[in-house]
């Protein structure tokens, strides 16, 4: 899946998940995927938080088939910036 038909997906749920703050899957070679503003785009800036993934990762992630902590703890995921915005990302998961 590319991660402009993920941020599609995401832009969905968007407006209804209360996420306030602006956060960045960082997907390496593959791109971003950055969450602001009340949207979903690929275009890069600067943001609050900053997740780095691989895009299969990151999809197993969105669909819930990632555990976020162990993911953390294993590497499979790096988080850098502000820690809390990244807790935060369950509301819009749950959308």
């Amino acid at each position: 899946m590319s991660l402009a038909a993920i941020a599609d997906g995401i832009n969905a749920n968007m407006p209804k998940s209360g996420f306030e703050w602006s956060l960045k899957f960082d997907c390496g070679d593959d791109g971003v995927i950055v969450l602001a503003d009340g949207v979903a785009s690929t275009e890069d800036r600067d943001t609050d938080c900053t997740i780095k993934l691989t895009t299969e990762n990151l999809t197993k992630l969105l669909l819930g088939k990632l555990n976020p902590m162990t993911s953390v703890m294993t590497g499979k995921l790096k988080v850098s910036g502000n820690a809390g915005v990244a807790m935060k990302l369950g509301s819009l998961l749950k959308g």
